[in-house]
């Protein structure tokens, strides 16, 4: 094992971890919305061992795999439901007010509430839903259990109920709490929207290559797995990114010509402050 690599032990001990507070999670979770988001999440509860006769999932329109999941004991649609120890709300903001009086009636007063959804304050979702909130912004990467979650949860959300929250967004990937909800239009603009920006740059650099005489192909191919490879070393590393990249860089050699133009006035370090600020703001206005 090369220096400052360590054994990716850490992730199988928070999953052993997580799936005992999973198993430890009592009462019914609704899921609002099975798409890719509240699906993979629902994917990550059952492999995590949360008992599937737990949950409900309300979500007009379920993929085939989800529907393939009453099988193992969910239930989906269900024409009664009543009030439910844990809503996760994983609906499109957009069709967040229009639900919402069918969400509140699976509310009561101690109810924790976990919205994913993107833009939509804890006052919103105390308005339309009430019970004890915890907003949270995930990304796409939670998909294969790999995304990064922050989470904030109102005043009156309890210690026994951020457990539970905190488990069922583990199921996916990492978390990280804050106190703060002003700088979750930044988390969005950083981790929400950060994996569209590193998918631009795999697309960005085959393009490069294509231009620089290489099949495309073979400058896709190259593209996806340098992105793809240096993630892993980096999510392996010990070694903070800035090292990582001297790391690669000899003096005068190809790549610190190629960092010359990337790190120069105009170059990535200033564009991406305008994106995240961009991204920042219009997360701002989404939450008016």
């Amino acid at each position: 094992m090369g220096p400052g690599l360590r054994r990716d032990d850490s992730s199988v001990g928070d999953a052993v971890s997580n799936t005992s507070a999973l198993k430890n999670i009592t009462g019914t979770i609704a899921l609002a919305g099975a798409g890719k988001m509240g699906g993979a999440m629902l994917t990550g509860w059952l492999a995590g061992g949360l008992d599937a006769k737990q949950v409900v999932v309300i979500e007009p329109m379920p993929s085939a795999e989800i529907a393939a999941l009453v099988a193992r004991g969910i239930q989906l649609n269900p024409k009664h439901i009543g009030t439910v120890e844990t809503l996760v709300v994983a609906v499109k903001p957009q069709s967040f007010r229009e639900a919402g009086a069918q969400l509140k009636s699976f509310v009561g007063p101690t109810t924790l509430v976990v919205s994913i959804m993107a833009g939509t304050t804890i006052a919103s979702l105390s308005e339309v839903c009430s019970g004890a909130v915890v907003r949270a912004m995930p990304n796409t990467p939670a998909a294969i259990g790999r995304g990064i979650t922050v989470v904030v949860p109102a005043a009156n959300v309890s210690a026994a109920q951020r457990v539970t929250a905190d488990a069922l967004l583990r199921a996916t990937g990492s978390v990280e709490w804050v106190e703060d909800e002003s700088l979750m239009d930044a988390v969005t603009a950083v981790s929400g929207s950060g994996p569209a920006y590193i998918f631009l740059l795999a697309e960005e650099l085959a393009r490069a290559g294509v231009a620089a005489g290489l099949p495309e192909e073979l400058a896709t191919k190259l593209a996806r797995e340098t992105v793809a490879g240096s993630g892993e070393l980096l999510h392996r590393s010990d070694l903070s990114a800035a090292i990582l990249r001297q790391n690669v860089t000899s003096p005068g050699g190809t790549t610190a010509a190629a960092l010359s133009v990337l790190m120069g006035e105009d170059g990535l370090q200033q564009l991406m402050i305008r994106a995240i600020a961009a991204a920042t703001a219009r997360s701002k206005e989404l939450a008016k």
